[in-house]
């Protein structure tokens, strides 16, 4: 039986489509979202990924040692199902997740990772993408 990714996604919170240290490309007409400074002060975006209907953000803060990571649509309308999902990269870290049916964006979610890798996933309706360990700080 096959599911959809939202299926997928809202049952495990995850979903791996993609290989380590790789982004989903995912062909856009649409510019990309600007990142809209919700993580706070002191962050600083160090990695997106372009997502049909916005962009997920990946941003850190040096003096907390925190990363954060939103998912922003660029696209208005009525609430679509949106994640931002975060957690230092080590097998059975727990997911810290935000996912709903949202206008703008979702996130942020913090995890604290100073010298860790972490692992971070974003999506807007049915487009995912993940990035595994592909951030050190």
């Amino acid at each position: 039986m096959q599911r959809s990714i939202k299926q997928t996604v809202g049952r495990l919170g995850v979903a791996v489509i993609a290989a380590v240290g790789s982004a989903v490309a995912v062909p856009s007409a649409a510019q990309a979202a600007s990142y809209n400074g919700v993580c706070g002060s002191g962050y600083n975006v160090i990695d997106s990924i372009e997502l049909a209907g916005g962009t997920a953000f990946l941003t850190y803060n040096s003096s907390t040692g925190k990363n954060c990571a939103v998912t922003v649509r660029n696209i208005p309308g009525g609430p679509v199902y949106v994640i931002a999902n975060i957690r230092v990269a080590v097998e059975g870290s727990p997911w810290q997740k935000d996912g709903d049916y949202y206008s703008t964006y979702a996130g942020p979610v913090y995890v604290y990772a100073p010298g860790q890798c972490i692992d971070w996933v974003s999506a807007i309706d049915e487009d995912l993408a993940e990035k595994l360990d592909s951030h050190c700080s």
